[in-house]
């Protein structure tokens, strides 16, 4: 797994952000409209080598791979550089791929500085003119007629109509110039359709960069704008609509790195994706733009802002290929119906989403367990709640010391390295098994090696590793919902023991265990976030009661009630009142866990599965627009999903700054799971209203599951607080 900017890819990060910076700034922005060329900028472009980036080495160009040129593009999406980049990468690339006479002079003609060379996005066999970016100030357009690659040489400078966000749009008719001839053989096609696809990979990575730079901008005149007598990005009404459309953008360029993996990989979506980023993208950029120029008010819409230039581009960028909805279509259509893309060549990629090696010894001996107790051509159901808790499998995993074997040797653990632990864990996905109990108990147990009293080690951890107990978690109040520093649960010193007294709510597998995670108030008369200790109580000892209550998901979880219990000081996690630290550290793990893409992957093949079978109109209901966009709307949902959980994961084993990528992977998740879960529900009525565990029955199922994720784990509305605090820096909006 490598989730990091390569090594060797972050000095040109840096070297082309400081270019941007300095030459692209908004007053030559502003100066370039409303053509939006600025021609001393392309030469300084051209100065650099910019646009030779992706020209193979042969051919006297960079050679560079694909994920280089998208962070150049992502760093000229910030500053909406005004010069048709992404377009010249692209015919350039095609051009050093094809050779030949033409080819070369017109690699050498771009090098003067003076000539601009840009791409026509759809096909001129029609002979119909068509907006073409970059065409209004073009030499040489490079264009495909459905048989022949060439460069087509405007008898006259082509109309520049004014547009909404300039990008040197330019009206170009097919025909009326002179015409070179690349190639008409039969890799011609493939060559140009794949030369359109990177053109959506790069301009993708430059929506990506406006819309975080758009969010930038929002984010510090929200801290700066007081109303009320408080800064207005202290309003949730300000802060979570920019929070999102953070958690959009890292969304996008997460599934940039992820299709690039899957084109460099081989990958039968990998070309529904790409049309999936596209689509996404563009609706990031608008969204974006859209809640950033809300935040500056009336301001925003006068044009001595900047942001109303980045609202402009947003559109205008994403629109140069047509509806971006189209390309939802396209991505449905590729996906569910096998419709063939060709590929750019993506070149060195040291990107990795995968898994640990599946060949991991530890991964192997995983399966061999779960091979005495699961079928593994039947794999379980996925249920993810606490009655598909499986003694026998929990037991036998803990006597074989693979509950956790990251934990040290002494307690019950292997001393395993992080990527064997993973490798481990990932079997329990593959066999469909949740084992909630394990993942809670093993929270519980982390803060213990951490911060527990070494009488309470010696009791509980080999207790849990082997799998004689298990924990479940005791922070949620009646009253406080997600306020869990808002616990009214009380704990009162009596000589070596406390005296507990109070009420938890959903606390879920309390059923099941020997010890509950429990946050009490120890000091009511300081800050409620500054009086409480964590505590690890047995729930055998008198005056604990746990009372069922039953969910209409089909789960169980408790009320659980404490009468004043009396327990040790040797229960106690932590400096007394300094609870909130160790709640950090569970929260955090508990916040960073959302698998649900899992669910959202099998609902929407039991959807397509259901298509191809259902007639609409005369045709197969997956032959619809609407279907297929509906279709791979949740699948890109998914992809994005994965790749954040991804991210989260990465940045705990890299040790790199978390900017609350854990509660932005729920965020995501969570909304997308009970949005695109509902869509499915309605797709496939009436049929998807019958419960069941297959085929349709797993829709029905994923609907009712999904309505509580946005709630346990700490709600969204606290999350997307988090995330605009430490991911946008926006002032604190709770109290």
């Amino acid at each position: 797994m490598q989730l990091s900017l390569p090594e060797d890819s972050a000095p040109l990060k840096e070297m082309f952000e400081r270019f941007f910076a300095a030459e692209a700034t908004s007053a030559r922005v502003r100066a370039a409209e409303p053509l939006g060329f600025d021609a001393k900028l392309w030469r300084e472009l051209v100065a650099l080598e910019a646009p030779f980036l992706r020209l193979s080495s042969e051919a006297g160009g960079g050679g560079m791979g694909l994920l280089d040129a998208c962070v150049l593009m992502e760093a000229a999406g910030r500053r909406l550089a005004p010069a048709p980049l992404a377009e010249a990468i692209v015919a350039l690339r095609v051009l050093g791929e094809i050779g030949g006479d033409v080819a070369r002079q017109w690699i050498d003609k771009v090098r003067d500085g003076e000539t601009v060379l840009t791409l026509a996005l759809r096909e001129v066999g029609d002979g119909r003119s068509q907006l073409v970016p970059g065409g209004a100030v073009a030499h040489g357009i490079l264009t495909f007629d459905g048989s022949d690659l060439a460069i087509e040489i405007p008898g006259q400078t082509c109309d520049a109509p004014v547009t909404l966000g300039g990008n040197a749009l330019g009206r170009f008719t097919p025909g009326q110039g002179e015409r070179l001839v690349l190639a008409s053989n039969a890799d011609a096609r493939v060559i140009w359709a794949a030369g359109i696809e990177e053109w959506k990979l790069l301009t993708s990575a430059a929506l990506i960069g406006l819309s975080r730079e758009a969010l930038t901008m929002a984010a510090a005149y929200a801290c700066e704008r007081v109303a009320f007598g408080q800064p207005i990005g202290a309003n949730q009404g300000i802060a979570h609509p920019l929070a999102v459309d953070a958690i959009d953008a890292d969304g996008g360029a997460m599934l940039l790195w992820w299709v690039l993996r899957g084109i460099a990989d081989g990958k039968q979506d990998a070309g529904a994706t790409i049309s999936m980023l596209y689509w996404w993208a563009s609706r990031v950029a608008s969204n974006s733009v859209a809640h950033a120029i809300h935040t500056f008010g009336g301001y925003g819409l006068s044009n001595e802002y900047d942001i109303q230039l980045y609202h402009r581009r947003a559109k205008s960028w994403s629109l140069a290929l047509g509806d971006p909805e189209a390309e939802l279509v396209r991505g449905g259509r590729r996906r569910r119906l096998g419709e063939a893309a060709a590929l750019p060549d993506v070149g060195a990629l040291d990107i990795d989403f995968s898994v640990p090696d599946a060949g991991h010894e530890l991964a192997a001996e995983t399966r061999a367990v779960f091979a005495k107790y699961i079928d593994p051509a039947h794999p379980r159901d996925g249920e993810q709640n606490f009655e598909s808790h499986d003694w026998d499998i929990h037991r036998g995993m803990g006597e074989a010391r693979l509950l956790y074997p990251d934990w040290p040797a002494k307690w019950g653990g292997r001393d395993a390295d992080k990527d064997s632990a993973r490798a481990s864990a990932a079997v329990w996905q593959e066999v469909g098994y949740a084992g909630l109990a394990r993942g809670v108990t093993g929270m519980a147990g982390h803060l213990v090696l951490l911060a527990g009293q070494p009488a309470l080690q010696d009791e509980v951890l080999l207790r849990f590793a082997n799998g004689d107990a298990t924990a479940c978690l005791g922070f949620t109040e009646p009253s406080g919902g997600s306020d869990v520093f808002a616990a009214k649960t009380r704990a009162v010193r009596d000589g070596d023991d406390w005296i507990v007294t109070g009420q938890k709510m959903f606390t879920s597998g309390a059923e099941l265990a020997s010890y509950v995670l429990l946050l009490a108030r120890t000091n009511p008369d300081v800050a409620k976030h500054k009086g409480l200790t964590l505590f690890l109580m047995p729930l055998d000892r008198p005056g604990v009661e746990i009372h069922p209550v039953h969910t209409f998901m089909d789960e169980r979880t408790n009320a659980t009630f404490y009468g004043d219990v009396r327990i040790s000081d040797r229960y106690r996690i932590g400096e007394i009142d300094g609870g909130v630290r160790q709640m950090a550290t569970a929260l955090s793990q508990e916040q960073g866990g959302s698998y649900y893409y899992h669910e959202m992957q099998e609902m929407v093949d039991a959807a397509a599965t259901w298509a191809r079978d259902e007639d609409r109109d005369g045709i197969p209901l997956i032959e619809h627009p609407a279907t297929l966009a509906r279709l791979a709307r949740v699948y890109a949902h998914a992809c994005i999903s994965q790749a954040l959980n991804g991210r989260v994961l990465w940045t705990r084993l890299a040790g790199e700054p978390d900017l609350a990528y854990g509660p932005a992977t729920k965020v995501f998740t969570t909304q997308a799971f009970i949005e695109d879960s509902a869509d499915l529900l309605d797709l496939c009525a009436p049929g998807s209203l019958v419960r069941g565990k297959t085929g349709l029955g797993v829709i029905e199922k994923g609907y009712r599951h999904s309505t509580a994720t946005s709630i346990y784990g700490g709600t969204s509305e606290v999350l997307r607080s988090m995330v605009a605090e430490r991911r946008l820096g926006l002032p604190r909006s709770r109290a």
